[in-house]
């Protein structure tokens, strides 16, 4: 990507107006990473509840798809009508109120579950809105969202490997969500280290504000497709593996696995950014994604369930920075962009709630059909749109 200015050798430059300090985008950062971290930690938490008895199976998918549907509706709507200013005092209001919320959850079972988990998107949402906008307005999105991939590679590996090994054997869910808790009252420090507003999203001055083109809403369908059938599978890893006959260590185990590989991909994103076409990207994910879900079916080894869903975590995320590129390459506005953090989101909630309804207690296999379905449709988007888009020649 091109922007308006060239990096400056003491700041991040934006797309227009005055370069961010680096103190001022390791904040940015840091606030996506906290506001994301639960979304890495659903499938140990929920399935934690689900065993004692607090959640069905089918709760799991509905709880995921509350939680991820709220926080991507805040994230969309506020980079659609707020301009951004105040940011720090409206991040540590938010993430007051995002610590209250993940201790409540140590109280509530069933729908107390699901009410509780889908207010806390709220909070989250606004958290993730202030991070997307500053990454939106660097002059290498795809790098910076790269970066925060890797980061949250990097967060939620930790934070999930401390549940499995301390936390969940010895002190269940409850223990869990107050761990997220105590992350989450860490934005509170972090938010003072923002910048107090960002500038406009494009260097004649324009509004951050506004709904994409057509060819935008095309590439969110794309986004919200791919995206959909990885979290239709990630929330049910856990019941796969117990359904092929592996333990719940050994779930927990592949989780874990994935979330190191995770960061792997990230940092691999940050690598090949502004080096390789989106579409390529895709289609070599697609491949990871797909023999995965066949390892899945088919009821593998505790080793090949646990390696192939590291090659899944690493697939995930090369390709979660590249839909960016693919936003701004059919709306240059960049107004599409603004939203495909947004559409992820909302994707962590379509993926779960259809995978709720083609799944039971018994049989969790219809997650890997209905993924398959939606990976292809994404794909066949995300092709539509780079043969019909003006190629620009790569650095």
């Amino acid at each position: 990507m091109s922007g308006s200015h060239a990096p400056a050798e003491t700041g991040v430059a934006e797309v227009a107006g005055v370069a961010f300090t680096p103190t001022e985008a390791a904040a940015a950062i840091a606030l996506g990473l906290l506001a994301l971290l639960i979304s890495g930690l659903m499938g140990l938490l929920l399935a934690d509840l689900a065993q004692a008895g607090r959640l069905s199976a089918q709760g799991i998918g509905l709880t995921a798809m509350l939680e991820a549907l709220s926080t991507g509706v805040v994230t969309g709507a506020a980079g659609i009508v707020l301009k951004p200013v105040r940011l720090r005092a409206i991040a540590i209001i938010a993430a007051v109120i995002l610590v209250g919320l993940d201790l409540a959850t140590t109280q509530v079972s069933g729908q107390g579950v699901m009410l509780v988990r889908g207010l806390a998107g709220l909070p989250e949402g606004v958290l993730l809105w202030i991070s997307i906008g500053f990454i939106s307005r660097t002059a290498t999105p795809e790098r910076w969202a790269a970066i925060l991939f890797t980061g949250m590679g990097l967060t939620q590996l930790a934070v999930a490997t401390g549940l499995s090994a301390l936390v969940l054997p010895r002190f269940g869910a409850n223990g869990g969500y107050i761990t997220v808790a105590a992350a989450a009252a860490l934005a509170i420090p972090v938010a003072l280290f923002l910048p107090r507003k960002l500038g406009a999203v494009t260097e004649g001055g324009g509004e951050t504000a506004g709904a994409p083109p057509l060819r935008g809403w095309v590439a969110l369908a794309g986004t919200l497709c791919m995206a959909s059938s990885l979290t239709a599978v990630s929330v049910y890893i856990i019941p796969f593996a117990v359904q092929a006959g592996l333990s719940v260590p050994i779930g927990r185990t592949a989780i874990s696995f994935g979330l190191a590989c995770q960061m792997t991909g990230g940092a691999l994103a940050t690598l090949l950014a502004g080096r390789i076409r989106y579409i390529t990207v895709f289609y070599a994910c697609a491949a990871g994604f797909g023999a995965t879900w066949i390892a899945y079916a088919l009821h593998s080894p505790a080793w090949l369930f646990i390696a192939m869903t590291g090659v899944s975590g690493l697939a995930m995320f090369i390709a979660g920075p590249f839909l960016v590129p693919m936003t701004i390459d059919a709306d240059p506005s960049r107004r599409a962009a603004m939203q495909s953090g947004a559409v992820q989101l909302l994707a962590g909630a379509l993926g779960p709630l259809l995978a709720s309804l083609a799944v039971s207690d018994q049989n969790v296999h219809g997650a890997l059909i209905l993924a398959a379905g939606l990976q292809a449709g994404g794909l066949a988007v995300a092709t539509i749109l780079y043969r019909t888009t003006k190629k620009s020649p790569l650095p």
